[in-house]
């Protein structure tokens, strides 16, 4: 396929890949997966990449978030034709990782911010080479500590929380689990997931005091599962449910148990972490084996 760069573009041969950190806020986003006719944070980026490149390049991310969720420390890679990476400075001297976030940042809308771009350790997959994607969702549950300011990330909570409560019911989940009761099901993808971290604290200090906040940490995720673990504690959380409830609903495996979904906008993607680069490749391709025999999902 030949495009207005001159290059032709049929393979990964002759490419490097560049690894992309970006941030961004989700709430005018129909998620970050392109689709057509709607605003997404892939189709800005690809777009904006193009436009810079005049070349299609699809980018990979390390993982799909859904409307109106945010991101601190997205991922992605992308694989862009050696010789329009070379010339992506043009007559400046700056170097072209550099020089590619000075231009993305002229193209993009402001609620994205590519924050880095550089060189992919040989092996790396945004998707497939992550160790660990961390989440954190904010609420405010005193009328005292709401904040206008922050609304738009954070969600607000009528009824107060019993932080020990949640933390109580959180514990049981840690591990390796099948969460089928808390995963919207995709055909082809597993729900079993091994859930690194999942608790609750009250902010006692700064700007963020009162603010109650969830830390949820996995290898992978399944679809809606965060925000499915965050409703159920809500629930728990005004007393509507007891502690082991969320335990229960675990075992049997029912979608139809588990509270309702909680907002999306409260919800931010903070880190992605990867191994040391020496052993991004190796990760990838033990990911990749998993995936071709169904032990994960996307």
């Amino acid at each position: 396929m030949r495009h207005n760069s001159g290059v032709t573009v049929n393979s990964l041969e002759g490419c490097v890949r560049i690894r992309l950190d970006l941030a961004y806020d989700g709430t005018e986003f129909a998620g970050w997966a392109r689709q057509p006719g709607l605003r997404t944070v892939q189709g800005f980026l690809e777009e904006g990449l193009e436009r810079i490149l005049r070349v299609s390049t699809p980018v990979t991310v390390a993982g799909r978030t859904d409307a109106g969720v945010h991101a601190r420390g997205q991922v992605c890679h992308v694989d862009i034709p050696a010789i329009l990476w070379e010339r992506i400075p043009g007559r400046s001297p700056r170097v072209p990782a550099e020089a590619l976030v000075t231009r993305l940042a002229g193209v993009l809308p402001t609620d994205i911010v590519v924050r880095n771009a550089s060189r992919a350790p040989d092996g790396f997959d945004a998707r497939f080479s992550a160790l660990r994607r961390l989440y954190r969702y904010r609420i405010s549950d005193d009328p005292a500590a709401r904040n206008p300011l922050t609304r738009r990330f954070t969600l607000w909570n009528r009824r107060p929380l019993d932080v020990a409560a949640m933390n109580e019911a959180a514990a049981p989940l840690l591990g390796l689990h099948d969460f089928a009761a808390y995963c919207r099901p995709r055909e082809g993808a597993t729900t079993i997931r091994e859930l690194q971290e999942l608790s609750w604290e009250r902010i006692s200090h700064g700007e963020d005091a009162g603010i109650v906040t969830a830390t949820v940490a996995a290898d992978a995720f399944c679809h809606s599962l965060v925000r499915s673990l965050v409703g159920s504690a809500i629930a728990v959380g005004e007393g509507k449910k007891p502690p082991a409830w969320m335990a229960d609903v675990l075992a049997g495996r029912d979608r139809s148990q588990a509270a309702a979904v909680a907002p999306a906008h409260g919800l931010t993607l903070e880190r992605v972490t990867y191994p040391p680069d020496a052993e991004v490749g190796k990760r990838a391709q033990a990911i990749r084996a998993r995936r071709s025999a169904k032990e994960i999902g996307d």
